[in-house]
């Protein structure tokens, strides 16, 4: 028993593209099964999951390549991506639906077709070989797409809600947003944001009531990293904010609110 799991061991002290398991790992079972283990046996000395193992029993597994990855991931729409990734900040999250996968969901408003749509083609541009799903709930429509690129793509995924975490953005991702700061923003708020109209009432040195009108900018997120995030992208802009509360940004200087519109503007 312990010379075969030295083997697995030894021959998989590489992390390959896209798998936590590799057919290494798969030959390993495969030779403690012949000699009659348990699925418990297998998992305690192999350190691979018993509902795989069960699962190898039924069928083999098809797994990817067994080659290192030369280059770190980078995306080739920077744009696009830093669209997404405001998105994602924003609504989404991702988590490892198979050895060889990991999903990524967003889920948005559905009475903002516009948004749904934009942010299908931006994961689209950003993993052109995925597939897109798409998934309705109760006023709300989940995107899904699943892909090895994930963990790469978003190094700030991780266990529980983002707001309890860290969340900082890695250099090769700011040299991105610095890039297209107003993509970032775009995505922040197709997420977590909106524009609406604020009115007030006043009363005048003549008695009389006056009403006023103007648009502002919200932006709202439990997380204060995501909150700073999306504060330095809009100084980069020159883009004056104000933190309404605890968990809302406030966009309402009129040159500032005009800055948004000529990239944002009113969601649809």
């Amino acid at each position: 028993m312990d010379r075969t799991a030295e083997l697995v061991r030894r021959g998989c002290e590489h992390t390959f593209v896209g798998s936590k398991y590799s057919n290494r790992h798969y030959e390993a079972v495969l030779q403690c099964i012949q000699l009659g283990w348990s699925d418990r046996s297998i998992a305690a000395v192999l350190g691979i999951s018993r509902t795989t193992i069960q699962n190898w029993r039924r069928r083999k597994p098809r797994f990817t390549p067994l080659t290192l990855e030369v280059e770190p991931w980078r995306p080739k729409v920077g744009h696009e991506y830093a669209y997404l990734l405001g998105a994602y900040l924003g609504d989404g999250h991702i988590w490892q639906h198979s050895p060889a996968s990991w999903r990524l969901t967003v889920t948005l408003d559905m009475q903002y077709p516009g948004v749904v749509e934009e942010v299908a083609r931006s994961i689209a541009m950003v993993d052109p070989g995925t597939t897109v799903r798409r998934n309705g709930r109760t006023g709300a429509v989940a995107l899904i797409a699943c892909s090895a690129i994930w963990p790469a793509a978003f190094p700030q995924h991780g266990p529980g809600r983002k707001h309890e975490r860290a969340i900082q953005l890695v250099d090769w991702q700011c040299e991105i947003t610095h890039a297209h700061p107003e993509a970032l923003l775009r995505g922040l708020i197709h997420s977590d944001g909106s524009r609406c109209i604020n009115r007030f009432k006043t009363k005048l040195p003549s008695g009389r009531v006056a009403e006023y009108a103007y648009p502002r900018y919200f932006f709202t997120n439990l997380s204060a990293d995501i909150r700073r995030i999306f504060c330095d992208h809009c100084e980069l802009l020159g883009i004056r904010w104000t933190q309404s509360n605890h968990k809302n940004i406030s966009v309402s200087h009129r040159d500032s609110v005009a800055l948004l519109d000529s990239f944002i503007g009113p969601k649809s």
